[in-house]
């Protein structure tokens, strides 16, 4: 179960939420919902999660490679901020986190009340439409707001156009 959704009442804002990750489609997802946002006059935040699986070596070793994934999320999600100002003249919002990837977005759902819509984007690989597309079909991993899945073949205009 989830908090309460606050978006609606004063001093508050809608805000949708997009996953910045290392496929493909998250930069279809970060688009429509940063065209959404912008259009609507909410808010868009950009999450990135680092996994835990990468860490289990020497302390010494450990925490380099921490600090490694760190840089490296940081260095992601300015870049993506920075091409949500460029192209739809909106500043997102960044959170970092670390742990299992539904487990955080749930976290950061429950942490702030304004998120009312996840994005996610369907991949075209083989394999499917890739983890998270595939987790809300799933009972376990079901997200508690809306998630709006963005087709696999759209171009850019047809996603500024939908949104």
């Amino acid at each position: 179960m989830v908090s309460r959704r606050r978006s609606r009442e004063a001093g508050h804002r809608r805000k949708f939420l997009a996953v910045i990750d290392d496929t493909p489609e998250c930069e279809r997802a970060m688009r429509y919902a940063g065209m959404r946002a912008f259009n609507s006059g909410g808010g868009l935040v950009l999450v990135y999660v680092i996994e835990p699986g990468d860490f289990q070596h020497w302390l010494g070793v450990e925490e380099i490679m921490r600090a490694e994934a760190m840089e490296e999320a940081e260095a992601t999600l300015a870049k993506a901020s920075e091409k949500m100002r460029q192209i739809i003249g909106i500043d997102p919002e960044v959170v970092i986190r670390q742990g299992k990837t539904t487990e955080e977005i749930h976290a950061v759902i429950e942490e702030d009340q304004d998120i009312a819509i996840l994005v996610l984007a369907a991949g075209s690989a083989k394999d499917g439409p890739g983890p998270l597309v595939t987790s809300i079909a799933g009972r376990g991993a079901a997200f508690p707001i809306p998630v709006t899945v963005i087709p696999d073949a759209l171009s850019d205009d047809e996603i500024d156009a939908l949104s």
